[in-house]
């Protein structure tokens, strides 16, 4: 049975792959020339963003906050491609050759999402954007000091898990400032 977060995730990723697709046509895979610490300051970068803006209650610059949690989402695909990647030097990947990983992470996400939402019973629903927000830069954090450590944890899971966390975090502010719709 399809449940209403996952019909909602999936619209909320749809709209995520439409955008990088068309910002795939317009850039190319300029991304692959970015190493994990520097994929990894750029979603720090916009969740930062968010943050301050939510902490100020205004903006200066006029790009909506959902366009940065788009970006967050986006952007922690664009790690986890470069992590299948790694042993791969080209900077120059066609859209259709890497799109698998962008659905097959999203898939693997999703799966992680309805696993968690069974155990935690959607109690992200009853969380405030800022507290969600604050998560994302708690997983920031833990994934800069996984780097920081060569990828070596003692008793953490890995990058690839907080990636995944930030994705459906950013997929639950996301539904619930009804950018799904």
């Amino acid at each position: 049975m399809k449940t209403q977060t996952v019909s909602e995730y999936n619209q909320v990723i749809a709209h995520c792959k439409e955008l990088f697709k068309k910002k795939t046509q317009d850039y190319g895979t300029a991304w692959r020339i970015l190493r994990l610490p520097s994929i990894t300051d750029q979603i720090f970068i916009k969740a930062q963003r968010i943050r301050s803006i939510q902490e100020k209650g205004n903006q200066k610059v006029n790009d909506p906050i959902v366009d940065e949690f788009v970006g967050i989402i986006n952007y922690c695909l664009i790690a986890l491609i470069q992590i299948s990647y790694q042993n791969d030097s080209r900077l120059e990947i066609p859209y259709s050759e890497f799109e698998p990983l962008y659905d097959k992470w999203a898939e693997d996400t999703r799966s992680l999402l309805e696993n968690k939402n069974h155990d935690y019973g959607e109690a992200w629903r009853d969380m405030r954007v800022s507290s969600m927000t604050d998560i994302i830069l708690m997983k920031l954090y833990r994934v800069k000091q996984i780097e920081d450590n060569q990828g070596m944890t003692v008793v953490s899971e890995g990058i690839e898990a907080n990636y995944q966390d930030m994705i459906n975090y950013a997929v639950f502010c996301l539904i619930k400032l009804n950018y799904h719709v």
